[in-house]
């Protein structure tokens, strides 16, 4: 019986509910490592004039203090995937551009000497009034936009806010950096994806190999935002490089939801065509997105990730985009669980059930009359749908919540309403996808960008010990579990028997500049190069039976690899170990017409919501909360429902709690969880979950889906809100005090 497929146990858990998991603060790598504090900028805009630190560093225990003049003289500003007039280095030069900013570091001998100094730290500052810039203008069109526009019977013509918000992992950002001779090691919780190794090499001035990278064992969860650690390794890395120590830091809870990355705050003008029987005809986004004070890599990515799903889940051909960026006095942003998504999908499944009331048209009749229904689907911007049954799952969906008897609820008069999201859920972004920030004629003046692949080293000890080595940077996913079920299946052995290092170190690790945690890529890519290693050993394996006449156990082929090489099968290398990469099919570089595959994998889910909304207060009570997947094959269905509630969860947050505010001078007003409401345990509601399995024809017919509901519950939540009250401009979070607002309005 195969093990994949199997709703195994976490193999992580044990060693986590024993206290021994190894984080980043459990880390001692070095000797006499000190401890840096960040002496950050309390304006959004400012001219930064003398910094002054000789009482900083004449305070006890100080070893050095490096300042934002030095990293501009010792380091490169970061590349990005598209040009800004505003540099951007690991901490402020001449001017800061959002509170929280960097302008110095402190290093002392413990974290309470080094922050005690940092306080000593004097700044002549001059603050200036906060600033818009728009850095980045580029359009897209695919089909007869004019015509179906001219053919319609309605245009819905709408603008969509989403505001920042955060993803505050139970573990913030950590790095320890040692800068030895002209190198750095720098252990830190990077997530990747490790393009941006590159980014940080570049920056310090050094060849990629001098530049080693290690991650932890374990991660106390990311969701997309422990992707600008890099920043950080730069900055102390120069701290290290500067003072001759090695270097410490772990963030803490106020610099975290400051400092270190937002999602983006995207306002997108949707036009849409549509004829009298529902058919949507066209579509037109005008997007801006603001990414903060620059443009951080791999910024804009929130904003080209979904190109290729422009369409959503349906079949319209004629699609148009604009895309905005612009730079404000606000935290730079970065990735976030579903990155993209929420952003899209809040804009086009309103639209949807905005077009559904004026048509006069159920809104599940009409996505019914518009999903795409047969595969393989090319999307009018390039995406490839691989796989799906999406008119089964929404049936699924709709019986499950009994939508007919909801809505009979309704007619009977009952207050509620009812929300439906149909959205695809694209998994393993094409590492090419970014250069649409480009014009084709300044793509094809560099080199192409493709693809993404992921490498995995298995080997066998002489006692038989199988050990598999992960370059996934696992956030707590349960990585370690199904990479043992995929190489028990291939070696006929037991998932307890296979140890998983999952820790990453870019010296020794099999991994690629796609490498990372990010874009729910380890169900598709990851566990495709993990079966590679696996079934290149198990033909070694079983080679060696055969030579030596067969029923030899796994523990004697490998005694016989290791101890007795010259009776191995002529020409065949001794040991037993096996590096694999595996690389994602059907993701070229975009085409001169800016079409794009920018994702491998596309799964698909339905979600139903049924609200109550109290009159009086403006509560939102969700009362009844469907989602049906359609993810090609469940690897562990443990698991899998795990991560569908966790991007529940973030969803529900980003729909009913969390905003990342500012005031008028760009003064934080969100910097603690006393402001910053993230939904806990009694806040949410029960979510009930139902699977499809059509097989993606790639890989282990496995697809993504630990984002879909981060991408869903928003505009779902959303359309049963709008349903239930009778009215079209909504907008995020639907906190009681603006639902009440919107009621009186």
């Amino acid at each position: 019986m195969s093990w994949v497929g199997r709703p195994l146990e976490r193999l992580e858990d044990e060693a986590l509910l024993r206290g021994r998991g190894r984080f980043m603060d459990d880390l001692a790598p070095v000797p006499n490592a000190k401890h840096a504090a960040i002496v950050r900028s309390p304006f959004a805009h400012a001219r930064i004039g003398e910094i002054d630190v000789s009482a900083a560093l004449a305070a006890p225990g100080v070893v050095g203090a490096l300042t934002g003049a030095e990293v501009a003289a010792l380091s490169r500003p970061f590349h990005a995937g598209a040009e800004s007039p505003v540099p951007y280095h690991a901490a402020a030069h001449e001017v800061a551009r959002y509170a929280g900013e960097p302008v110095a570091v402190v290093v002392a001998e413990d974290r309470y000497l080094a922050e005690d100094a940092a306080e000593l730290v004097v700044v002549d500052w001059d603050p200036l009034e906060p600033e818009e810039l728009e850095v980045h203008d580029r359009s897209f069109s695919y089909g007869a936009l004019d015509e179906a526009f001219a053919a319609a019977d309605l245009v819905v013509s709408e603008r969509f806010s989403v505001p920042r918000w955060s993803c505050t992992p139970v573990e913030c950002y950590g790095v320890i950096a040692d800068w030895q001779g002209d190198s750095l090691t720098a252990w830190s919780n990077f997530q990747g994806p490790f393009s941006l190794h590159g980014v940080a090499a570049s920056a310090l001035g050094l060849t990629g190999s001098r530049l080693r990278l290690i991650t932890p064992p374990d991660s106390g969860g990311s969701f997309g935002i422990k992707a600008a650690v890099y920043a950080y390794v730069v900055l102390l890395g120069l701290a290290s490089r500067k003072l001759g120590v090695p270097v410490r830091w772990t963030e803490d809870r106020l610099e975290h939801l400051a400092a270190s990355a937002h999602a983006t705050g995207r306002v997108t003008g949707v036009e849409a065509a549509f004829a009298a029987d529902g058919e949507l005809l066209g579509l037109r986004y005008d997007a801006v997105e603001d990414v903060g004070a620059y443009i951080r890599a791999p910024e804009p990515a929130t904003l080209y990730r979904m190109h290729g799903s422009l369409s959503g889940a349906y079949r319209v051909r004629n699609v148009a985009a604009r895309n905005r960026v612009v730079l404000t006095n606000r935290c730079p942003t970065g990735l976030n669980r579903g990155f993209g998504g929420p952003q899209l999908y809040f804009a086009l499944e309103r639209t949807m059930a905005i077009a559904a009331r004026r048509l006069g048209i159920d809104p599940a009749e009409l996505a019914r009359r518009n999903l795409v229904s047969e595969f393989p689907h090319r999307t009018p911007s390039g995406g490839l749908y691989d796989s799906g049954d999406y008119e089964a799952s929404l049936d699924a969906a709709l019986e499950l919540v009994g939508y007919e008897e909801r809505r009979a609820e309704q007619a009977a008069g009952r207050a509620i309403g009812v929300g439906l999201a149909c959205i695809v859920e694209p998994s393993i972004s094409n590492m090419g996808y970014i250069t649409l920030a480009q014009t084709a004629e300044e793509r094809a003046a560099g080199l192409p960008k493709s693809g993404n692949a992921e490498g995995c080293a298995i080997s066998i000890s002489p006692a038989g010990g199988i050990t598999v080595r992960l370059s996934t940077t696992p956030q707590g996913q349960g990585h370690r579990t199904v990479a043992a079920q995929i190489v028990a299946d291939r070696l006929g052995v037991e998932p307890g028997e296979v140890e998983v290092l999952s820790e990453l170190d870019t010296s020794t690790s099999a991994w690629t500049i796609g490498s990372g945690n990010y874009s729910s890529r380890f169900a598709g890519v990851g566990a495709g190069a993990i079966a590679a290693a696996a079934d290149a050993l198990a033909l070694k394996i079983a080679a060696i039976q055969d030579h030596l006449g067969g029923g030899l156990s796994l523990r004697r082929v490998a005694g016989t690899a290791h101890w007795n090489p010259e009776s191995l099968p002529p020409g065949m290398e001794p040991g037993l170990h096996a590096t694999a990469y595996f690389a994602a099919p059907n993701l070229d570089p975009p085409d001169g017409d800016d079409r794009v595959a920018s994702s491998a994998s596309h799964g698909f889910l339905v979600d139903v919501c049924v609200v109550e909304v109290d009159r009086e207060t403006g509560r939102v009570r969700i009362l009844d909360y469907v989602s049906v997947h359609d993810a090609g094959r469940l690897l562990n269905p443990l698991i899998v429902d795990g991560q569908v509630r966790g991007g529940f969860v973030h969803g529900v947050g980003a729909a009913l709690f969390e905003r990342i505010a500012y005031d008028e001078d760009g003064v934080l007003l969100t910097g603690t969880f006393m402001d910053y409401v993230c939904p806990t345990a009694p806040d949410l509601p029960r979510l009930r979950i139902a699977h499809r399995e059509t097989p993606s024809p790639f890989a282990l017919g496995a697809k993504g889906l630990g984002e879909g509901n981060t991408m869903s519950a928003p505009a779902a939540i959303a359309n049963a809100v709008a349903d239930a009250l009778g009215l079209d401009d909504v907008e995020l979070p639907l906190t009681p005090s603006r639902v009440w607002e919107l009621m009186q309005a």
